[in-house]
């Protein structure tokens, strides 16, 4: 534990995958005393790096969980998340920026900004999240980072600014130039522990100090006294430097841009020195709660008081070997062992039995955490998102943004004895990862899981078969479609029923009408005079929503719909909430044929890179797909393709791409946006769910 709060950085390291984030943050707690051997990610030992302590990482070779460590540089704490590069694992980059102070951005020297970079970015951006870029793989054929920081302004939109210039590139990198004190650094021994700094080598002079140039005149835009000195033609110094880059970067009005080949060790010890002077401590962030006994009012929690009343936020669950373990980052107030907490969400109250901080998978026990720390408690009972306090105030906290499914698959277990572990490994999974949903289709009894991708899926299949030793079944997968409508249609429905006594009667006039662009649904209220009472309105409200659950084409959720009423008729003894629900549905599903509803399917963004000679296969493969080419550049005998592509057409792409293109070639895929499909696939669509609807009535 750390006392004095402005000593301590929480970072996330995030990036595309594949631009060696893990083994950034290997050698980073190597250097700061934290492991005492370094691990590669694919690794000869089979050990495998210290973050990726999951058996399939390690088969694999990606991360597919955050996992969390801390670390000391210097007399600064850092609290560190490794998170995923792949897009299938999105949400452990949403929950681990959530609870950050800072990032690193990590940028391959040789592909740039990649379609991962962009996404990572915008959820940096999402929570407003101060960055460092780190450009790695120096050491590459073809590195440019000087072409990544121009990438960085054109393609992201930063004020990007080296603040490190490389000393030789690809085979003859050796190490960088420090642009803020001018000096030269080197890595030497067997893994770049011992630092050397020197004068500028006399052949980078010129070019270093072209760069400081420019350095200089960003931070004279922000800054009137290095602005002053700038004109005048005196030296900026380091002093006058660093304050300035620091307020900027937590402002975010600017990007610092590093450089360095963690593979080759050389760079990490001058990011570490950059973490800890320029990116913010919990002192220098805002944090708001909700109050929910003053209607949600905001309160700015203040970290620096140890006795203010506790909050902190439950970001990542995980099912560990002492039972279910919740990741927690504590906001205000203090946390001790023994401790009773509440969770605003269930209202439950929980007694701290054990504190602990992560180290990828190892624990070390403490007895109390402050504002600022991430933590790990045992045998708690919540959901990823809770908000915890000591009971004194009723405060929740923003949880995170958690993107819909794209893919589903129908599984079950192969034998009835596995079903009871089959179940468990569900539940657990779907209270684990927002983004892996769980259903039962109700006219076929199958269970239904959907999550974000193929590889997504297949990971938690295999975790069923391995952690719960239950061999699955698994069906075709099927794509997350919609429906929607494409033109307004007017409804007028009465509902009447009379069994004996008091019937139902319920009466809706109104329309359907496509949304508002980013409106999923709205409900538009024009009833006038009390033609339906208010304590029925919003029974209105609720039919429709009940009717937009399942379109009447193939059965998928509608979207993108604007319902109103705008008159109606109640009756005073047979009218009930109920009634004016089953009027609204009914309305609802009567007016959606007449509107001219069509479906919609899931889009990808799909980025190729593939030697330049297989670029035209890779090109006719992607058009076959009904895909659309987006863009095109070669780099260094490299193509890289982008296009939105169907999900549905993607099945199987990973097989047909190494076939074509004898393994040279790989992909990554993310979720774009939902599209109205072709005419003839709609038909053929509609007829296949006729079909299955007749045979399961048969």
């Amino acid at each position: 534990m750390i006392s004095d709060l402005t000593k301590l950085r929480n970072i996330g390291i995030s990036a595309h995958i594949d631009s060696g984030k893990t083994t950034l943050t290997e050698r980073i707690l190597f250097y700061t005393g934290k492991i005492h051997r370094i691990e590669e990610v694919r690794g000869k030992s089979g050990v495998g790096a210290k973050m990726d302590s999951m058996e399939l990482e390690r088969e694999k070779g990606i991360t597919i969980q955050s996992a969390a460590t801390y670390a000391t540089w210097g007399d600064h704490a850092i609290n560190i998340i490794d998170t995923p590069g792949h897009v299938d694992f999105t949400v452990e980059v949403e929950r681990a920026l959530r609870v950050l102070d800072g990032a690193i951005l990590v940028l391959c020297s040789v592909a740039g900004v990649q379609s991962q970079s962009i996404t990572v970015d915008r959820q940096m951006r999402r929570y407003s999240v101060p960055r460092i870029a780190f450009v790695n793989k120096c050491d590459r054929a073809g590195a440019n980072p000087l072409g990544v920081c121009q990438q960085l302004r054109e393609k992201l939109g930063h004020n990007s600014v080296m603040i490190q210039h490389p000393i030789g590139l690809e085979d003859r990198h050796q190490g960088i130039i420090d642009l803020v004190t001018m000096e030269a650094w080197y890595f030497d021994g067997d893994n770049g522990e011992n630092v050397r700094r020197e004068a500028l080598p006399a052949e980078l002079l010129e070019e270093a100090q072209a760069q400081r140039v420019k350095l200089v005149e960003a931070l004279a835009d922000l800054d009137d006294e290095i602005a002053m000195h700038y004109l005048e033609g005196e030296e900026v110094t380091a002093e006058m430097i660093y304050p300035v880059l620091r307020k900027a970067t937590i402002e975010r009005t600017i990007t610092p841009v590093c450089l360095g080949s963690a593979y080759k060790n050389k760079g990490v010890q001058a990011l570490l020195d950059n973490i800890v002077r320029l990116l913010p401590s919990p002192m220098e962030m805002t944090y708001e709660a909700l109050d929910q006994d003053q209607d949600e009012t905001p309160v700015e929690l203040n970290p620096e008081d140890g006795s203010k009343p506790l909050v902190m936020l439950a970001f990542k669950l995980e099912d560990g070997r002492f039972g279910q373990l919740t990741y927690c980052r504590v906001y205000q107030g203090t946390l001790r062992k023994g401790d009773t907490i509440y969770n605003t969400q269930t209202q439950k109250k929980h007694k701290v039995g054990r504190l602990v901080r992560m180290h990828s998978d190892e624990m070390h026990d403490i007895e109390e955490s402050t504002a600022g720390d991430i933590v790990a408690l045992f045998g708690i009972d919540c959901s990823s998102g809770d908000t915890f306090t000591d009971g004194h105030v009723q405060y929740t906290m923003t949880s995170i943004f958690v993107p819909e499914s794209v893919i589903t698959l129908a599984v079950e277990p192969k034998k009835k004895e596995g079903l009871a572990n089959f179940s468990k490994a569900l539940n657990r999974f779907s209270k684990e990862d927002p983004t892996f949903r769980v259903s039962r289709d109700e006219e076929s009894g199958q269970t239904i899981i959907g999550g974000m991708g193929e590889l997504h899926l297949e990971v938690y299949i295999e975790r069923i078969r391995r952690e719960y030793n239950v061999e699955v079944e698994v069906g075709a997968p099927q794509v997350a479609y919609r429906e929607t409508i494409t033109q307004r249609a007017d409804f007028e429905y009465t509902h009447k029923k009379q069994t004996g006594g008091s019937g139902q009667f319920a009466r809706v006039i109104g329309f359907l009408e496509p949304s508002d662009e980013g409106e999923n649904y709205q409900f538009i209220n024009n009833i006038v005079g009390g033609a339906i009472p208010k304590e029925y309105q919003a029974s209105c409200d609720k039919g429709f929503q009940e009717g937009m659950a399942k379109g009447a084409l193939i059965g998928f959720p509608v979207v993108n719909v604007k319902a109103g009423i705008t008159d109606g008729q109640s009756h005073a003894v047979d009218s009930s909430d109920m009634a004016f629900k089953i009027a609204a549905r009914s309305a609802f599903n009567e007016a959606y044929r007449r509107a001219n509803p069509t479906i919609l399917e899931p889009i990808m963004k799909v980025e190729v890179e593939t030697p330049e000679e297989f670029s035209g296969t890779v090109l006719g493969g992607l058009n076959k797909r009904r895909g659309v080419i987006v863009g095109s550049n070669t780099n260094m005998g490299q193509a890289v393709i982008t296009a939105e592509v169907p999900l549905v057409e993607m099945f199987g792409y990973s097989n047909d791409l190494r076939s074509s293109t004898q393994g040279k070639a790989e992909f990554s895929m993310e979720f774009a946006k939902y599209m109205p499909v072709p005419r003839n696939v709609q038909d053929e669509l509609i007829k296949e769910y006729e079909e299955k609807r007749k045979a399961e009535q048969r």
